[in-house]
């Protein structure tokens, strides 16, 4: 026996304890590209701003600008320093909270985004859950009753929705639910300052609606895709000829090996209600981020548009960190360290 196999021998195999876990690697590395990123996109959203036509100062004063107001203002926005400082400036201001002050009125942009970020989230958590069960829902149902009248009405359906835009779907339920046909619902979302969104459950309904629209198909799609290999696996076909009740072998052998692949999908839809929301929020008068992005971009508001981008970027990051945790959780095979 040479010493090369007597000192593995006495080493023996790793413990089970030394072994890195899956989702905890995959964690600190995407944590570690997510800063990364963020890092990235401040650099990038600080250029944009600062290689627009004039700047800050040009932008607040507009027709009132003379060159020595000009020259004054810029000294106190710190427009006369050098980008880098700039850049540095602003960037530990946000690492301490402050996101500087809105050009449009005066007031801090975090108190001007602060609110409008709740009333978002709340838009994009309900379209998104709600949107969530229902794609899963017709997805299973549609697979079930493969080939019939039903799956082909939901599959038509569905590819017909995908081609509608955002704003296509809110002017038509605006017609049917608001204006024309019923009156149900108020055509636009005007909430008193200082309510909680959900203090107006009324007037979220046509907003939530129109994104819970919009997502239902890419999700339907892709649960259905997955349902239906999962049905025509070995697995399936065995648990059948032992006669186990239709609804177990749908619910308890398919539906956990089916939804990884659409958990992706679902995260995907996440992101898509980050940019959908602007023209939904738009559209109802919603006083959420994407009407704040649009009013800051009509008024030159830079402070405001980098606070909403960098906001929409770290959602960006959030979501896909938590799709791929989730996906790994839900597969055995990849979530348990190997030996």
């Amino acid at each position: 026996m040479t010493a090369a196999t007597e000192v593995k021998e006495s080493v023996g195999p790793p413990s089970k304890a030394a072994r890195p876990h899956p989702i905890r690697t995959m964690l600190i590395k995407r944590s570690g590209i997510g800063v990364l990123t963020l890092l990235l996109v401040s650099i990038l959203v600080f250029a944009a701003t600062q290689i627009l036509p004039g700047n800050a100062a040009s932008a607040v004063l507009l027709n009132t600008a003379t060159p020595a107001r000009l020259h004054a203002l810029e000294v106190q926005l710190h427009l006369n320093r050098p980008a880098v400082e700039q850049y540095w400036t602003w960037l530990t201001g946000i690492l301490h909270g402050n996101f500087g002050t809105s050009l449009a009125n005066g007031a801090p942009v975090s108190a001007l985004v602060g609110g409008r970020i709740l009333n978002s989230a709340v838009l994009v958590v309900l379209a998104g859950a709600i949107g969530t069960v229902l794609g899963i829902g017709l997805g299973v149902l549609a697979a079930a009753r493969r080939d019939s009248l039903l799956d082909h009405v939901l599959s038509v359906g569905a590819l017909a929705i995908t081609a509608l835009p955002e704003f296509v779907v809110a002017v038509i339920l605006v017609i049917f639910f608001a204006a024309v046909v019923w009156h149900l619902f108020p055509a636009v979302s005007v909430f008193v300052p200082g309510t909680l969104p959900w203090s107006n459950p009324a007037e979220l309904v046509l907003p939530v609606a129109t994104l819970v629209i919009v997502i239902v198909p890419y999700v339907f799609r892709m649960m259905r895709a997955s349902m239906i290999d999962a049905l025509e696996s070995d697995y399936v076909q065995m648990a059948q000829l032992k006669g186990v009740p239709r609804w177990r072998v749908l619910f308890v052998h398919a539906l956990p090996n089916a939804i990884a692949p659409t958990i992706q999908v679902i995260g995907l839809t996440f992101l898509y209600l980050a940019g959908g929301v602007v023209v939904v929020e738009y559209m109802f008068n919603y006083p959420g981020l994407g009407q704040a992005l649009v009013a800051a971009v009509s008024d030159r508001d830079i402070p405001v548009i980098q606070c909403i981008v960098l906001v929409l970027a770290a959602f960006y990051v959030a979501v896909n960190i938590l799709t791929d945790v989730i996906s790994l959780a839900v597969s055995p095979r990849r979530r348990l360290p190997r030996s």
